[in-house]
């Protein structure tokens, strides 16, 4: 990209990390810019981040809203060929369009990849945001036990909020019946049929086949961000995965290693007082590293790994623009070369200009809307991490603080019980 002059909208700072590297710590000053000493409190330091201005915009934003979706209350079905999760999904609207303000259906996994496969069938440069893998998640081990079950509840969730706050999706006649119909089967088998389907692809693979004469520059700078933005992305979740990894193991052996000092304070009188203290204090940070990897499982996690999922989404959603733009041409050099049939041609290739141009409106539209919340729900994501550490630290720190204390005074009570006497 060099020499070449970047938009305001791809101007985002990102680690420079290579994929196959550990991320490297730099040590710190513990002053602020300014000079002042860093705060103490983690409370306080997060809060010079959440500024005012920041939390009035996301008030107006939820009072501006006029459809409200959750994602609740799972159910386990269990048939004679299939067991599947069935999840509650509440709407509040004041719509218009709407026949009733409140709507309560249950809907299951399928049901979900059929909304989002027709929302990017009618709408195919805009960015629906991505859906959890069918399939397990990375550090699940069972497909339907409790954590696999709530972190999937809570990627529904975000989907379908993301959709009812996008300013074309959240009016898509599919994602009224999602909301509202009592059964979807019958609306599901209105979809275009398998050789529509299979039309669609043959044309996608030839139209990829053929490539491009020439990518407008302001795609071709997305398509270096997105490549960009997927290999950090992507490497961040690698290393993350991969610490949550280490420190697990670091808690076994937490584990192992308080019992081991209190077995020696049985053994050892002299020293059984101080053994006993370690013993305690060892354990106690084993509680808080505990809720430092569910923290980091819950929230940096999943915030992580849905934007690797929106990675492959972008690069999904390029590909359809180009494969567009791509029909167009051929059409385009088609009319050139024939003499005959050439009303007809025209009126096909007025017809794909139309649709190239609406097309690079729509990704133009969406692009700006999706880097904003991408770095809004990431930036969220890593105040808390970064919130969650320094109480992590904190309390450690307390724990041993405390273990010295306790020793540094025994030594005194001693000397006193030896003047008195």
């Amino acid at each position: 990209m060099s020499g070449q002059t970047v938009p305001a909208d791809f101007s985002g700072h990102m680690l420079d990390l290579d994929e196959d590297e550990d991320l490297e710590v730099f040590s710190k000053n513990t002053s602020l810019a300014d000079g002042s000493p860093m705060p103490n409190s983690p409370s306080s330091m997060v809060n010079q981040y959440r500024l005012e201005e920041e939390e009035e915009e996301q008030q107006q934003d939820a009072n501006a809203r006029d459809i409200f979706v959750s994602v609740d209350n799972p159910e386990s079905h269990v048939t004679a060929i299939e067991t599947f999760i069935m999840y509650r999904v509440v709407t509040k609207t004041t719509r218009s369009e709407f026949d009733s303000s409140e709507f309560e259906v249950r809907r299951r996994y399928q049901d979900f990849l059929w909304l989002r496969s027709r929302l990017e069938e009618n709408h195919p440069t805009l960015i629906v945001h991505p859906l959890p893998e069918k399939f397990v998640m990375k550090g699940m081990v069972e497909r339907f036990n409790d954590d696999f079950i709530e972190t999937r509840r809570k990627a529904l969730h975000r989907f379908l909020n993301k959709i009812s706050v996008h300013p074309i999706l959240s009016y898509s006649q599919h994602f009224k019946v999602f909301l509202t119909a009592e059964e979807l089967m019958s609306h599901r088998k209105q979809g275009p049929g398998f050789l529509s389907r299979m039309g669609e692809t043959v044309r996608a693979v030839a139209n990829s086949v053929r490539g491009l004469r020439s990518r407008p520059e302001e795609f071709t700078l997305m398509q270096e961000y997105v490549d960009d933005f997927s290999n950090k992305i992507c490497s961040v979740d690698k290393v993350t995965q991969r610490i949550i990894k280490e420190q697990r193991e670091y808690l076994d052996e937490l584990k192992q290693y308080s019992p081991t000092y209190s077995q020696w304070a049985g053994s050892e009188e002299e020293l059984a007082e101080p053994l006993r203290g370690v013993a305690s204090c060892v354990e106690r940070c084993g509680l808080e590293t505990e809720e430092q990897i569910q923290h980091l499982s819950q929230v940096l996690v999943p915030a992580l790994h849905e934007y690797v999922l929106c990675a492959e989404t972008l690069k999904a959603v390029m590909r359809r623009r180009d494969n567009i733009q791509a029909e167009f041409e051929a059409k385009n050099e088609a009319l050139a070369s024939r003499r005959v049939d050439q009303e007809a041609l025209q009126e096909e290739v007025d017809g794909l200009a139309d649709r190239v141009e609406l097309a690079n409106n729509a990704l133009r539209g969406d692009w700006s809307r999706w880097q904003n919340s991408m770095r809004t729900d990431l930036k969220t994501a890593f105040l808390s991490t970064a919130e969650k550490n320094v109480e992590y630290y904190e309390q450690c720190l307390a724990v041993w603080e405390s273990f010295l204390l306790s020793q540094r005074a025994e030594p005194s009570e001693q000397n006193d019980g030896e003047d008195a006497s």
